[in-house]
């Protein structure tokens, strides 16, 4: 593949001696690393102001981790209930991450969301429908009110549809213009980045390879987006495809920017657990948004058991009251199977822990008892095909075994909210890689709408930068020289480690020692195991060449795995309470004192280093929208001052401008 801007082999870089991979080069404006939600859209968002693109794909194009976001797009668009507000939603994020979130990235977040969803039908998505005609909106645990657009249970798959048409529209545009239809949107499919290169403290491009040919190429950017998804191929069992290995987290580090709330992992409660082969495949929340319930082996509903005190307010504590919730919300408390998914996979691993679990080590979930066959079908028709052909298990006719399954982290890269820039200039982040808005625990359907608002921010931001640069950084020899000696170093290795041996034992130690319960002993012995491992990484050996040898991918995507790994094991060391996605079985409680620390990860000599760093106090207005008697279980006495504590709950249907939605003004279909 070339580009305008491409060179030959060796230009860039100079001649290598005799018998060295030659290198490719390529130069953009942007590089966006990852295709899926958050990255096609910060692509889309440059392209359209006019910066030339590329977008770097691991895998295939299309075969984004997105379209296992199957429940729905959240966003306070009113269609189902016109109570639902951008204030409202608002307040259900800040309540589900536990009030360690980012606010005003929680802000933007819920002003936008509905503005990014009617743009969605404007390049043709096909939401389904209410019987008025505007966009259908489901429920969804930790939601007060049903706003989950969806498209069957196949949302994730109908927005990457969608934004992919997208990006081929506007290389049809470009092609009507330059006869070129990649001259100023390019994508590479079945590359991976293994570097990022700095010019001093700038951007100055990355270094990677083509994953079938072990091609080595070098991409002249002065904006890079890292849009490359979560770190859940460290641990054992896993929603995530092998795309997961925390590329994006790692290469921040390595360039110069810090990680925050990396302790705070979400296992999602339903994944399948059985057979053995599928097991950690998700089950969609949307089975429970539509009315399944949870029971354990001897029949009982057990989630009434384990509703929180700071939610028990909010849920209803009978069968009765919980199922009349679905017809009359107004009058009824929801479900405690909606509970935020922190709370639900906690009570799903003690339900198993004490002896009710099912034959594979899970619970059941059970739609076929609450609505007709041809209802389910129509409702959840991946969630029907997926058990039928992998588990021959008819879910119209029989519960499913379902049990906790890493599926996301909350933590990721540092950034500033409302451009999605690191603190290293040129370096933006967006999507599950990015930390912050979600704080301690992300509720079902905030992902999509975040990839969308802040995947937007992030391509604004960078062509912002770009405008604002005076001198283009450079790519120097040296840096070219290094990063193609660290991806070559596992085949010049010969005798040292197998990759696929270490990788295994990386996932038992997360599995078994920081996974969804924590003890410090078992965290400090992950470290040390961590420690050992990656102390073997150097000595990782592959046979064969570069050419279509997934034992070399993994050895190098090995590096980045342990480093994330490791300022997971140290942050959830660090932090001596449970919150959100970290539970701590010596810290069992909320303090909320340590709701004031954010816990930030950073390299320095190639050593992860771990800091406290003040949580931000929220904005006046938006601290107002809580009620006094709700904050007091997350706050001090002295952050409590000042607080409007007479007036009456906000109701009204929020108008205040959001600071400027970076996508335009536009308008959408179906509202």
């Amino acid at each position: 593949m070339t580009d305008p801007g491409t060179t030959t082999a060796f230009e860039a870089a100079g001649a290598p001696a005799t018998g060295e991979a030659p290198v490719t080069h390529h130069t953009y404006d942007v590089l966006v690393i990852g295709a899926g939600g958050a990255g096609l859209r910060a692509a889309i968002e440059a392209r359209l102001r006019g910066k030339r693109v590329a977008i770097i794909c691991k895998s295939l194009f299309g075969k984004a981790h997105t379209v296992m976001a199957e429940g729905g797009i959240a966003a306070s668009m009113g269609n189902a209930n016109p109570r639902d507000n951008w204030e409202v939603h608002f307040r259900d994020t800040m309540r589900g991450g536990k009030f360690l979130n980012n606010w005003r990235m929680a802000e933007l977040h819920a002003k936008e969301a509905p503005q990014r969803v009617w743009e969605l039908e404007t390049y043709g998505a096909l939401f389904d429908r209410t019987p008025d005609g505007k966009i259908s909106q489901r429920n969804f645990g930790g939601h007060n009110f049903p706003r989950l657009a969806h498209v069957g249970d196949r949302t994730g798959l109908e927005l990457i549809r969608t934004l992919q048409q997208k990006i081929v529209s506007l290389q049809q545009e470009d092609f009507a213009r330059t006869g070129d239809y990649e001259s100023d949107l390019a994508v590479f499919h079945e590359y991976t980045i293994t570097e990022l290169l700095k010019d001093g403290d700038r951007i100055a491009g990355a270094f990677g390879y083509r994953r079938p040919t072990g091609e080595l190429v070098c991409f002249h950017s002065a904006a890079v987006v890292l849009a490359t998804g979560g770190v859940g191929k460290s641990f054992k069992v896993t929603s995530n495809s092998w795309e997961y290995t925390g590329d994006g987290h790692a290469l921040a580090m390595r360039a110069g920017a810090k990680l925050l709330n990396m302790e705070f992992v979400q296992f999602h409660p339903t994944g399948m657990v059985w057979p053995p082969s599928v097991k950690g495949i998700l089950v969609t929340e949307s089975v429970r948004g539509d009315g399944g319930v949870l029971k354990n082996s001897e029949g009982e509903r057990f989630m009434f058991n384990y509703i929180p005190e700071v939610f028990r307010e909010q849920y209803a504590t009978s069968e009765d009251e919980g199922d009349r919730w679905y017809t009359d919300a107004d009058n009824n408390r929801r479900p405690p199977e909606l509970l935020p998914r922190d709370e639900v996979a906690r009570a799903i691993n003690n339900e198993v822990k004490e002896g009710r679990g099912s034959p594979a080590g899970g619970v059941y979930l059970d739609v076929s008892s609450r609505m007709p066959a041809a209802e389910i079908t129509r409702r959840l028709p991946s969630m029907y095909h997926q058990f039928k052909e992998l588990a021959d298990v008819d879910i119209t006719a029989g519960p499913m075994e379902v049990g906790p399954t890493c599926h996301y982290v909350m933590g990721g890269v540092e950034v500033d909210p409302d451009t999605a820039a690191s603190a290293v200039p040129g370096l933006f982040a967006a999507g599950e890689v990015a930390g912050g808005m979600h704080g301690s625990n992300r509720l079902g359907g905030n992902s999509l709408s975040d990839l969308l608002v802040f995947g937007c921010r992030a391509g604004a931001g960078a062509a912002a930068y770009l405008d604002g640069l005076g001198e283009v950084p450079t790519v120097s020899d040296a840096s070219v020289t290094a990063a193609r000696e660290d991806v070559e170093r596992p085949i010049h290795n010969s005798g040292g480690e197998n990759a696929y041996t270490v990788h295994q034992e990386l996932q038992q130690t997360m599995n078994d020692l920081v996974g969804i319960i924590r003890k410090a002993d078992e965290m400090e012995l992950a470290l040390k195991k961590l420690h050992e491992l990656r102390d073997r990484i150097p000595r990782v050996a592959v046979d064969g060449r570069r050419a279509y040898n997934p034992g070399w991918h993994l050895a190098l995507d090995l590096r980045n795995m342990l480093m994330v790994s490791e300022c997971i094991a140290m942050a959830a060391l660090e932090r001596q309470e449970s919150r959100g996605g970290h539970t701590r079985d010596d810290y069992p409680t909320m303090d909320e004192n340590w709701r004031r620390e954010l816990l930030v990860c950073s390299l320095r000599d190639g050593e992860v280093q771990l800091e406290h760093q003040g949580q931000p106090a929220m904005r006046s207005d938006l601290f107002d929208l809580f009620e006094s008697d709700e904050l007091k279980k997350y706050y001090t006495g002295d952050e409590l001052g000042g607080h409007r504590s007479d007036a009456p709950p906000r109701t009204e249907r929020g108008t205040e401008d959001a600071g400027g939605d970076p996508g335009g003004e536009l308008t959408g279909g179906g509202a």
